[in-house]
C-alpha cells in the first residue's frame, strides 16, 4: 500500500496486508511421471557406475578383438584376433585386389548400419550428445552391438577411422540401458551415459584422467559430486579392466631424450615456435571440420547408399595402395596408430612426404566417414596432428640448422593441438597426450599450442567437429557450462516487490481504481480472512479479467489457485524446482518485516522474473 491512498479510504475495504502464519497453500497437483521416479542416492548410481565401466571396459576388449578378426582376415587372409595397430601391416597377399577390401568392408557396414541402427553411422559422439541434451539420455540397447560389429569392420577392412569414437557410443548405450532397466530420473541416466562414454575413452587408449575430462568437458551438462564420481569409478574402473589384457605401458612410445623444451633462455624462441604450430593446427582443424561436412554434403547426391559408400571406400582403397607402392606403406589404413608411432620415434621426417600423409588421411577419413562409414575422428586427428607437427619442425631444421628443435616433441604437441582444436576439449587434450606419452615436459608447451589451435579454429569455424553435425540438424549444443550464479540469489532479491494484497470480496472495479492512483497495474495475491487463496498475474490474468468480467465481478472470482508459497530466504534454485513441481504461476514470497511477529506478503515470483534473472546471470560470461 503506498500514500497516496489514505488510511479509511472506502476503496480500501476488504485490503488485508497481513497473512496469518497458520495459513496452508493448495495441495500439489499430480506429479509428472519424471518426478514420480525415485532419485537414487550417490552410492547405488555409484555401484551401477562401476558396473558400466566393467561391462564397457569388457566391450573395449571385444571390439579390439573383433576390429583385429576382420583386419586379420581381410587384408591377410587368416583367422587370428591378434592385431598391433602400432606396427604397420605387412603387403597383403590380394596385391592390388587390396583395393577392393575397404569396398567390401564398406558394404558390410551399409547394410549393417541401414538395417538395425542408422544412428550407428558417422563418428558416434555426436549421437551421444544428441542423446543428452534432446532425448533425456536414452539410447536403444541395439546401438552398442550394432557400433561394435559395424565400427570393427569398418576399421578392420581400412576405413579411414579411429576406433574411439564407436566405443565411446558403445559406452555410452550401456550406460543408458542400465539407466533405463533401472527406473532412475533422467538427469541420472545421462549420468551414466557420459560415465559409459569417459570409461570408453579410457580403456581405449589407458587414460583415465582423459577419460573423466572428456565427459567432463563434452558430455556432462552439470558438474557437481554426484556426476563427477560415477563419471570418475566408471572410467578407472575400466581402465583397470583393459590394463589387464592390454598392458599398462602407454599408448605410444616417445624417445627417452624429447628435449621439448630446452633449460636455457632460447627456449623463448623454441615456446614462439610451438605457438605458431598451435595456430598453423587451428587452420588445418577448422578445415576438418568443415571439409568433413563438405564432403557428406557431395556424397549425399549420389543416389543410393550402397553406391555412395562403395564409391568413397574405392577412392580410399586406391590411396592405400598408391601409397604402399610408392613409400612401402599402406600408411593411412585403419586408426593410424603405425604411422603416429614411426613419426615419434623419428622414422618418418622428411617434411615434404608428412605433408602428403596429412593430407592423405585429412581426405581419406572426410571421405570415409562422408560417405557412410562407422568410426571416430579421434584418431584421424592425432595422425594428422603427428604429421603436421613433425612437419613443420623439419622445415624450422631444414631453414635453421642447429635450432632448437625436437621432431618427436613437436609432433606430439601438434597431436594434441589437433585433437584440441578439432573437438573443443583442450583439456581433455592436454592429459590425453601426455597420459598416451607420460613425458611431463610436453604439458608446457602443449597447453599454449592448443589454446591458440582451438582459438583460430573458432575464428574460422565457430562449431567443432562435434556440435557442427547437430547445429545442422537443428539441435544446437551449448559452448559453455555455466554456473548458474543467480541459483544462489535468495527469494527477497529476485522477487517482484510492487504486488497488492485484496481481499476476495474486493471488486474489480476497485482493484482498478486503486491501480489507477497508483500508477498502473500490479500483480495481486488474494487472501480470504488473512489467509492466502490464490493470486492474479498482471500478464496474463487481467487481460482475461479485462476481456470477461464486469465492475461487479470480484477478485475472488478471477483468482488463480495454482501458487505456492516460499520465504525470503529461500534460494532461487529451491524456488524454481518448487514452482516446476507444483507447475504454479506464481511463487508469493512471505516473511517477518519489522517488529510484525506475524508473517506478511513481500513480494511475488513468475516464471517471467526467473528467466530475467537467468538472462542478467548469463550475461556475465555469454560463452
Amino acid at each position: 500500500m503506498t500514500d497516496d491512498i489514505a488510511p479509511g479510504d472506502p476503496r480500501l475495504v476488504g485490503y488485508a496486508p497481513e497473512v496469518e502464519e497458520s495459513f496452508r497453500p493448495p495441495p500439489a497437483p499430480a506429479a509428472l511421471s519424471e518426478q514420480e521416479v525415485r532419485r537414487i542416492s550417490l552410492l547405488p548410481l555409484s555401484l551401477l557406475a562401476l558396473v558400466v565401466g566393467v561391462i564397457t571396459g569388457g566391450g573395449a576388449i571385444v571390439f579390439r578383438g573383433l576390429i583385429g578378426l576382420v583386419h586379420n582376415v581381410l587384408f591377410l587372409g587368416h583367422f587370428a584376433f591378434a592385431y598391433n595397430a602400432s606396427l604397420f601391416t605387412p603387403a597383403s597377399p590380394w596385391g592390388p585386389l587390396v583395393i577392393l577390401v575397404p569396398v567390401i568392408g564398406g558394404i558390410g557396414v551399409t547394410w549393417i548400419v541401414s538395417n538395425f541402427a542408422p544412428e550407428a553411422k558417422g563418428h558416434g559422439v555426436p549421437e551421444v550428445m544428441d542423446a543428452i541434451y534432446y532425448k533425456r539420455g536414452v539410447i536403444r540397447p541395439v546401438v552398442a552391438l550394432v557400433k561394435s560389429i559395424a565400427s570393427a569392420l569398418a576399421i578392420g577392412s581400412g576405413s579411414a577411422v579411429g576406433r574411439e569414437g564407436p566405443i565411446i557410443q558403445i559406452g555410452s548405450a550401456l550406460g543408458s540401458t542400465l539407466g533405463q532397466i533401472i527406473p532412475m530420473q533422467a538427469g541420472q541416466r545421462i549420468t551414466l551415459v557420459a560415465a559409459g562414454a569417459g570409461a570408453g575413452i579410457a580403456a581405449t587408449f589407458n587414460t583415465p584422467i582423459g577419460g573423466v575430462l572428456f565427459a567432463t568437458e563434452l558430455m556432462l551438462p552439470e558438474i557437481s559430486v554426484n556426476t563427477f564420481l560415477p563419471v570418475a569409478v566408471a572410467t578407472g574402473t575400466a581402465t583397470f579392466i583393459g590394463r589387464l589384457f592390454f598392458g599398462s605401458q602407454p599408448a605410444f612410445t616417445v624417445p627417452t631424450d624429447l628435449a621439448a623444451i630446452p633449460n636455457e633462455p632460447g627456449s623463448v624462441l623454441t615456446l614462439a615456435l610451438y605457438a605458431l604450430l598451435g595456430a598453423l593446427i587451428g587452420v588445418a582443424a577448422a578445415g576438418f571440420v568443415r571439409g568433413l561436412h563438405w564432403v557428406e554434403d557431395g556424397f549425399d547426391r549420389i543416389p543410393g547408399r550402397y553406391l555412395r559408400h562403395a564409391c568413397g571406400m574405392l577412392v580410399v582403397g586406391l590411396m592405400m595402395y598408391l601409397l604402399w607402392r610408392g613409400a612401402g606403406h599402406y600408411y593411412i589404413e585403419g586408426v593410424g596408430y603405425s604411422t603416429i608411432q614411426a613419426t615419434l620415434q623419428g622414422g618418418l621426417s622428411a617434411a615434404p612426404f608428412l605433408l602428403l600423409l596429412f593430407a592423405c588421411k585429412l581426405l581419406a577419413t572426410s571421405i570415409s566417414l562422408g560417405s557412410g562409414s562407422s568410426g571416430g575422428v579421434f584418431s584421424p586427428s592425432l595422425f594428422m596432428g603427428a604429421t603436421l607437427g613433425a612437419a613443420f619442425a623439419s622445415l624450422v631444421t631444414g631453414l635453421f640448422p642447429g635450432a632448437p628443435v625436437s621432431v618427436p616433441a613437436f609432433a606430439m604437441v601438434g597431436m594434441g593441438a589437433m585433437v584440441g582444436g578439432g573437438t573443443g576439449a583442450a583439456m581433455t587434450a592436454v592429459t590425453m597426450i601426455f597420459e598416451m606419452t607420460r613425458d611431463y615436459n610436453i604439458v608446457l608447451p602443449m597447453i599454449l599450442a592448443v589454446a591458440l589451435a582451438l582459438a583460430v579454429r573458432r575464428i574460422l569455424s565457430r562449431e567443432n567437429i562435434y556440435t557442427l553435425k547437430l547445429v545442422r540438424r537443428g539441435h544446437p549444443i551449448p559452448k559453455a557450462l555455466h554456473a548458474n550464479m543467480f541459483l544462489v540469489h535468495s527469494a527477497a532479491d529476485i522477487m517482484e516487490r510492487d504486488v497488492l494484497v485484496l481481499d476476495e470480496t474486493t471488486s474489480f472495479m476497485t482493484f482498478l481504481d486503486m491501480a489507477t492512483l497508483q500508477g498502473g497495474l500490479q500483480h495481486v495475491v488474494v487472501t480470504r480472512a488473512g489467509s492466502i487463496v490464490g493470486g492474479l498475474l498482471v500478464d496474463a490474468d487481467f487481460r482475461r479479467a479485462l476481456g470477461a468480467a464486469d465492475g461487479a465481478a470480484l477478485l475472488g472470482d478471477l483468482v488463480r489457485p495454482n501458487f505456492t508459497i516460499v520465504r525470503e530466504s529461500d534460494i532461487a534454485f529451491d524456488v524454481i524446482r518448487t514452482i516446476w513441481s507444483r507447475r504454479a504461476a506464481m511463487a508469493i514470497v512471505v516473511g517477518r518485516t519489522g517488529d510484525q511477529v506475524s508473517e506478511r506478503v513481500l513480494g511475488v515470483i513468475t516464471k517471467e522474473h526467473v528467466a530475467d534473472t537467468v538472462a542478467r546471470s548469463v550475461e556475465i560470461y555469454p560463452g
